[in-house]
């Protein structure tokens, strides 16, 4: 594919950067001009893109090739644990409508709620994860971020193998 060579680790982190914070700055838009409410999965795929953002950053102020390798790792791991928790949120919003998030507060609930008290404006949990709410083409915002979390792990594989290829390169 003649388009995949333009695709460097640095060009990735700053696309990855882009989304995590755009998506981010989208969530609460949205929140704010629809009068919606993030649910505590909500609220943990806001961390995970703010990670994926700041992990990002931080590839792009790496120096040399081979030292992306890491960031690019850590935003396989970031981008597919947020794959993983909105299709946990889809699946709850098709198939599992009349239960919250889960049956009992879970360890990442309750420190979802602690973020929300600390830093009310971005953390702030008070909807329901089973709850689509807003659609946009038919999709949910669930749906959306499943889609979002995809391509930023299609995304930061390609940025680990690029990362890898150069440090082997290198020897």
């Amino acid at each position: 594919m003649p388009g995949m060579k333009k695709l460097t680790p640095k060009l990735i982190f700053a696309l990855t950067f882009v989304a995590g914070t755009g998506l981010v700055g989208g969530g609460l838009y949205l929140a704010k001009t629809l009068n919606l409410a993030a649910c505590p999965l909500c609220i943990l795929q806001r961390m995970v893109y703010l990670a994926l953002a700041l992990l990002a950053l931080i590839g792009l102020m790496l120096p040399g090739k081979r030292s992306k390798a890491l960031p690019a790792l850590l935003n396989v791991a970031l981008a597919g644990t947020g794959a993983f928790i909105a299709g946990y949120q889809v699946w709850l919003q098709r198939f599992a409508t009349d239960v919250s998030c889960t049956a009992n507060a879970p360890w990442w609930e309750e420190f979802v709620y602690w973020a929300g008290e600390k830093v009310p404006a971005l953390f702030n949990a008070t909807g329901l994860c089973s709850e689509a709410g807003w659609k946009f083409l038919g999709l949910a915002i669930a749906d959306w971020s499943l889609l979002a979390f995809s391509g930023l792990l299609v995304l930061s594989l390609v940025a680990l193998t690029k990362s890898l290829r150069a440090g082997r390169s290198a020897f």
